[in-house]
């Protein structure tokens, strides 16, 4: 399997050769234009397949899906990385130990009508690792990758990232300790919860280095794609990306959309024609971009339902066709905190195939945000093709939100998060009878309790491991949105 960039040049023009392979593009995040990588072309999977994977644990399940896209490392030590990631001790945190060894249970709220009339609603619970997010389900095999390539190569890498909420945590606890690997992670100041401040300030490895950013998660991430494209610094520092820029994350999460559809069809053979929806929370659109390239394998999703919060750029351009970004000033700081993000890197992954894999008019529309400015699709013959991929959007504000985690706990007695709560709400919106419903849980409701006691007037339990972590010391490197002063702290930590 060889990649791609979404700016880049078509391999039909007769330059696939020099195409990288999934371990270069690995340890490199962001392709050298600007773009992000993709697969040459997604592989296919079968309705035979899809039945012979039905039994599979996840990390068998992960090896199936994860092969096709990685053919540069050994299968029996891929195999290996996998069967080491995905264990009932490393996703243990969920509501039923019992269930741990499934790694992402399905959770019925409403089971399918036997008379047919109502095909269910479901949460799959991806937040059960030791973050409490579903970055969990990703982060922790792109760390043992991480580990097992520089390894063989010898060398190094310095991974800068930029968070919301979730993904710095998952990435520190991922990435800590871990041989030739330093993290460096921004996160907006002052716009997270104080659970997530915790998580990732109280940790103090060497190899871990916090910096919160006066700004917004989209100053953070601007700061993030400003390094990587100085090709130089880049090179001397050897820095490295696990947002989900990069593709092994995007790759990961692809797995958990099939043992979704294989948990809400039914688990047996012969369901391989039902088609299922899911509904999921989104700000970077790398989760949902998971769920469309999973779509692109084969994989009968019928629907994929995308709900924002009060940030909804995401959500005006499935309604409109104009993807218009906006500035920090304009990005609402909301109880949704993980999705306050109004300039989605991974949308550009769906507009490459969106535009026919045609990576000229990505380059064209792409010069335009990077400017500031936004695209407008409305009137082309792109925007009509646009029914073509199964997408769905809806919007949920704050007290949308309350009243989901209110009447969530109050019908079925389950506490959710404000994110799964925004995929729950815009999910029984837009459910059909005739295929079930998959909201995606993207963390667990600890993570985000003040919300939570606003909405019940009570405080969601947490693991015993993160008791009191509100308490714990904490280092954090505060700075200005400035490009300067991350490179300072690099060259400080590394020279």
């Amino acid at each position: 399997m060889r990649y791609l960039s979404t700016r880049g040049q078509n391999p039909s023009s007769g330059t696939s050769s020099a195409a990288p392979s999934f371990a270069e593009i690995l340890l490199t995040g962001l392709a050298p234009d600007g773009g992000l990588y993709l697969p040459e072309s997604y592989p296919q999977v079968s309705k035979a397949e899809l039945e012979l994977w039905r039994g599979l644990s996840y990390a068998e399940l992960a090896y199936a899906v994860l092969s096709r896209f990685i053919d540069d490392i050994p299968p029996a030590d891929l195999q290996a990385l996998i069967a080491k990631t995905y264990t009932a001790e490393v996703y243990g945190n969920g509501r039923n130990r019992e269930q741990a060894a499934e790694i992402t249970p399905l959770r019925w709220l409403e089971r399918p009508d036997e008379a047919g009339d109502e095909a269910g609603l479901a949460i799959l619970e991806l937040s059960n690792g030791p973050t409490l997010a579903f970055k969990d389900m990703a982060m922790q095999l792109l760390g043992n990758l991480f580990e097992y390539v520089l390894a063989k190569r010898g060398e190094e890498i310095n991974i800068l990232g930029a968070t919301s909420g979730d993904t710095g945590s998952s990435a520190e606890y991922a990435m800590r300790g871990k041989a030739g690997l330093r993290v460096f992670m921004l996160s907006p100041h002052q716009r997270m919860s104080a659970f997530q401040r915790a998580q990732m300030y109280s940790l103090h490895d060497d190899n871990i280095h916090n910096i919160a950013v006066r700004g917004s998660f989209d100053d953070a991430q601007d700061i993030v794609k400003a390094v990587s494209n100085d090709h130089a610094f880049k090179a001397r520092y050897k820095i490295g990306a696990v947002n989900s820029i990069n593709w092994a994350r995007v790759a990961a999460q692809i797995v958990y959309y099939f043992k979704g559809y294989f948990a809400a069809t039914g688990g047996v053979s012969g369901n391989s024609d039902r088609q299922v929806a899911f509904a999921v929370p989104s700000g970077n659109f790398g989760n949902i971009c998971a769920g469309h390239i999973a779509r692109m394998m084969g994989l009968p999703i019928g629907r994929l339902v995308l709900a924002t919060n009060e940030n909804d750029v995401l959500n005006e351009f499935f309604h409109s066709g104009v993807y218009r970004p906006r500035a920090s000033t304009e990005t609402h700081a909301t109880s949704s905190p993980s999705m306050d993000i109004s300039k989605a890197s991974n949308f550009e992954r769906f507009a490459f195939d969106l535009v026919g894999r045609d990576p000229t008019v990505i380059r064209n529309l792409w010069s335009a945000v990077d400017a500031g400015g936004s695209i407008d699709l409305s009137k082309t013959s792109f925007y009509s093709r646009l029914s073509d991929f199964g997408f769905a959007a809806g919007r949920s504000t704050h007290a949308d939100r309350l009243a989901t985690i209110r009447d969530t706990y109050e019908k079925y007695g389950l506490m959710i998060d404000t994110h799964t709560a925004d995929g729950l709400k815009v999910g029984r919106e837009l459910r059909t009878p005739e295929m079930p419903m998959v909201v995606l849980e993207t963390a667990l409701p600890a993570k985000f309790e003040e919300t939570i006691v606003e909405a019940l007037g009570r405080r969601p339990e947490r693991p015993a491991s993160l008791q009191g972590i509100e308490d714990l010391p904490q280092r954090v490197e505060v700075i200005d949105v400035s490009v300067d002063a991350v490179k300072a702290i690099i060259q400080r930590q590394l020279d």
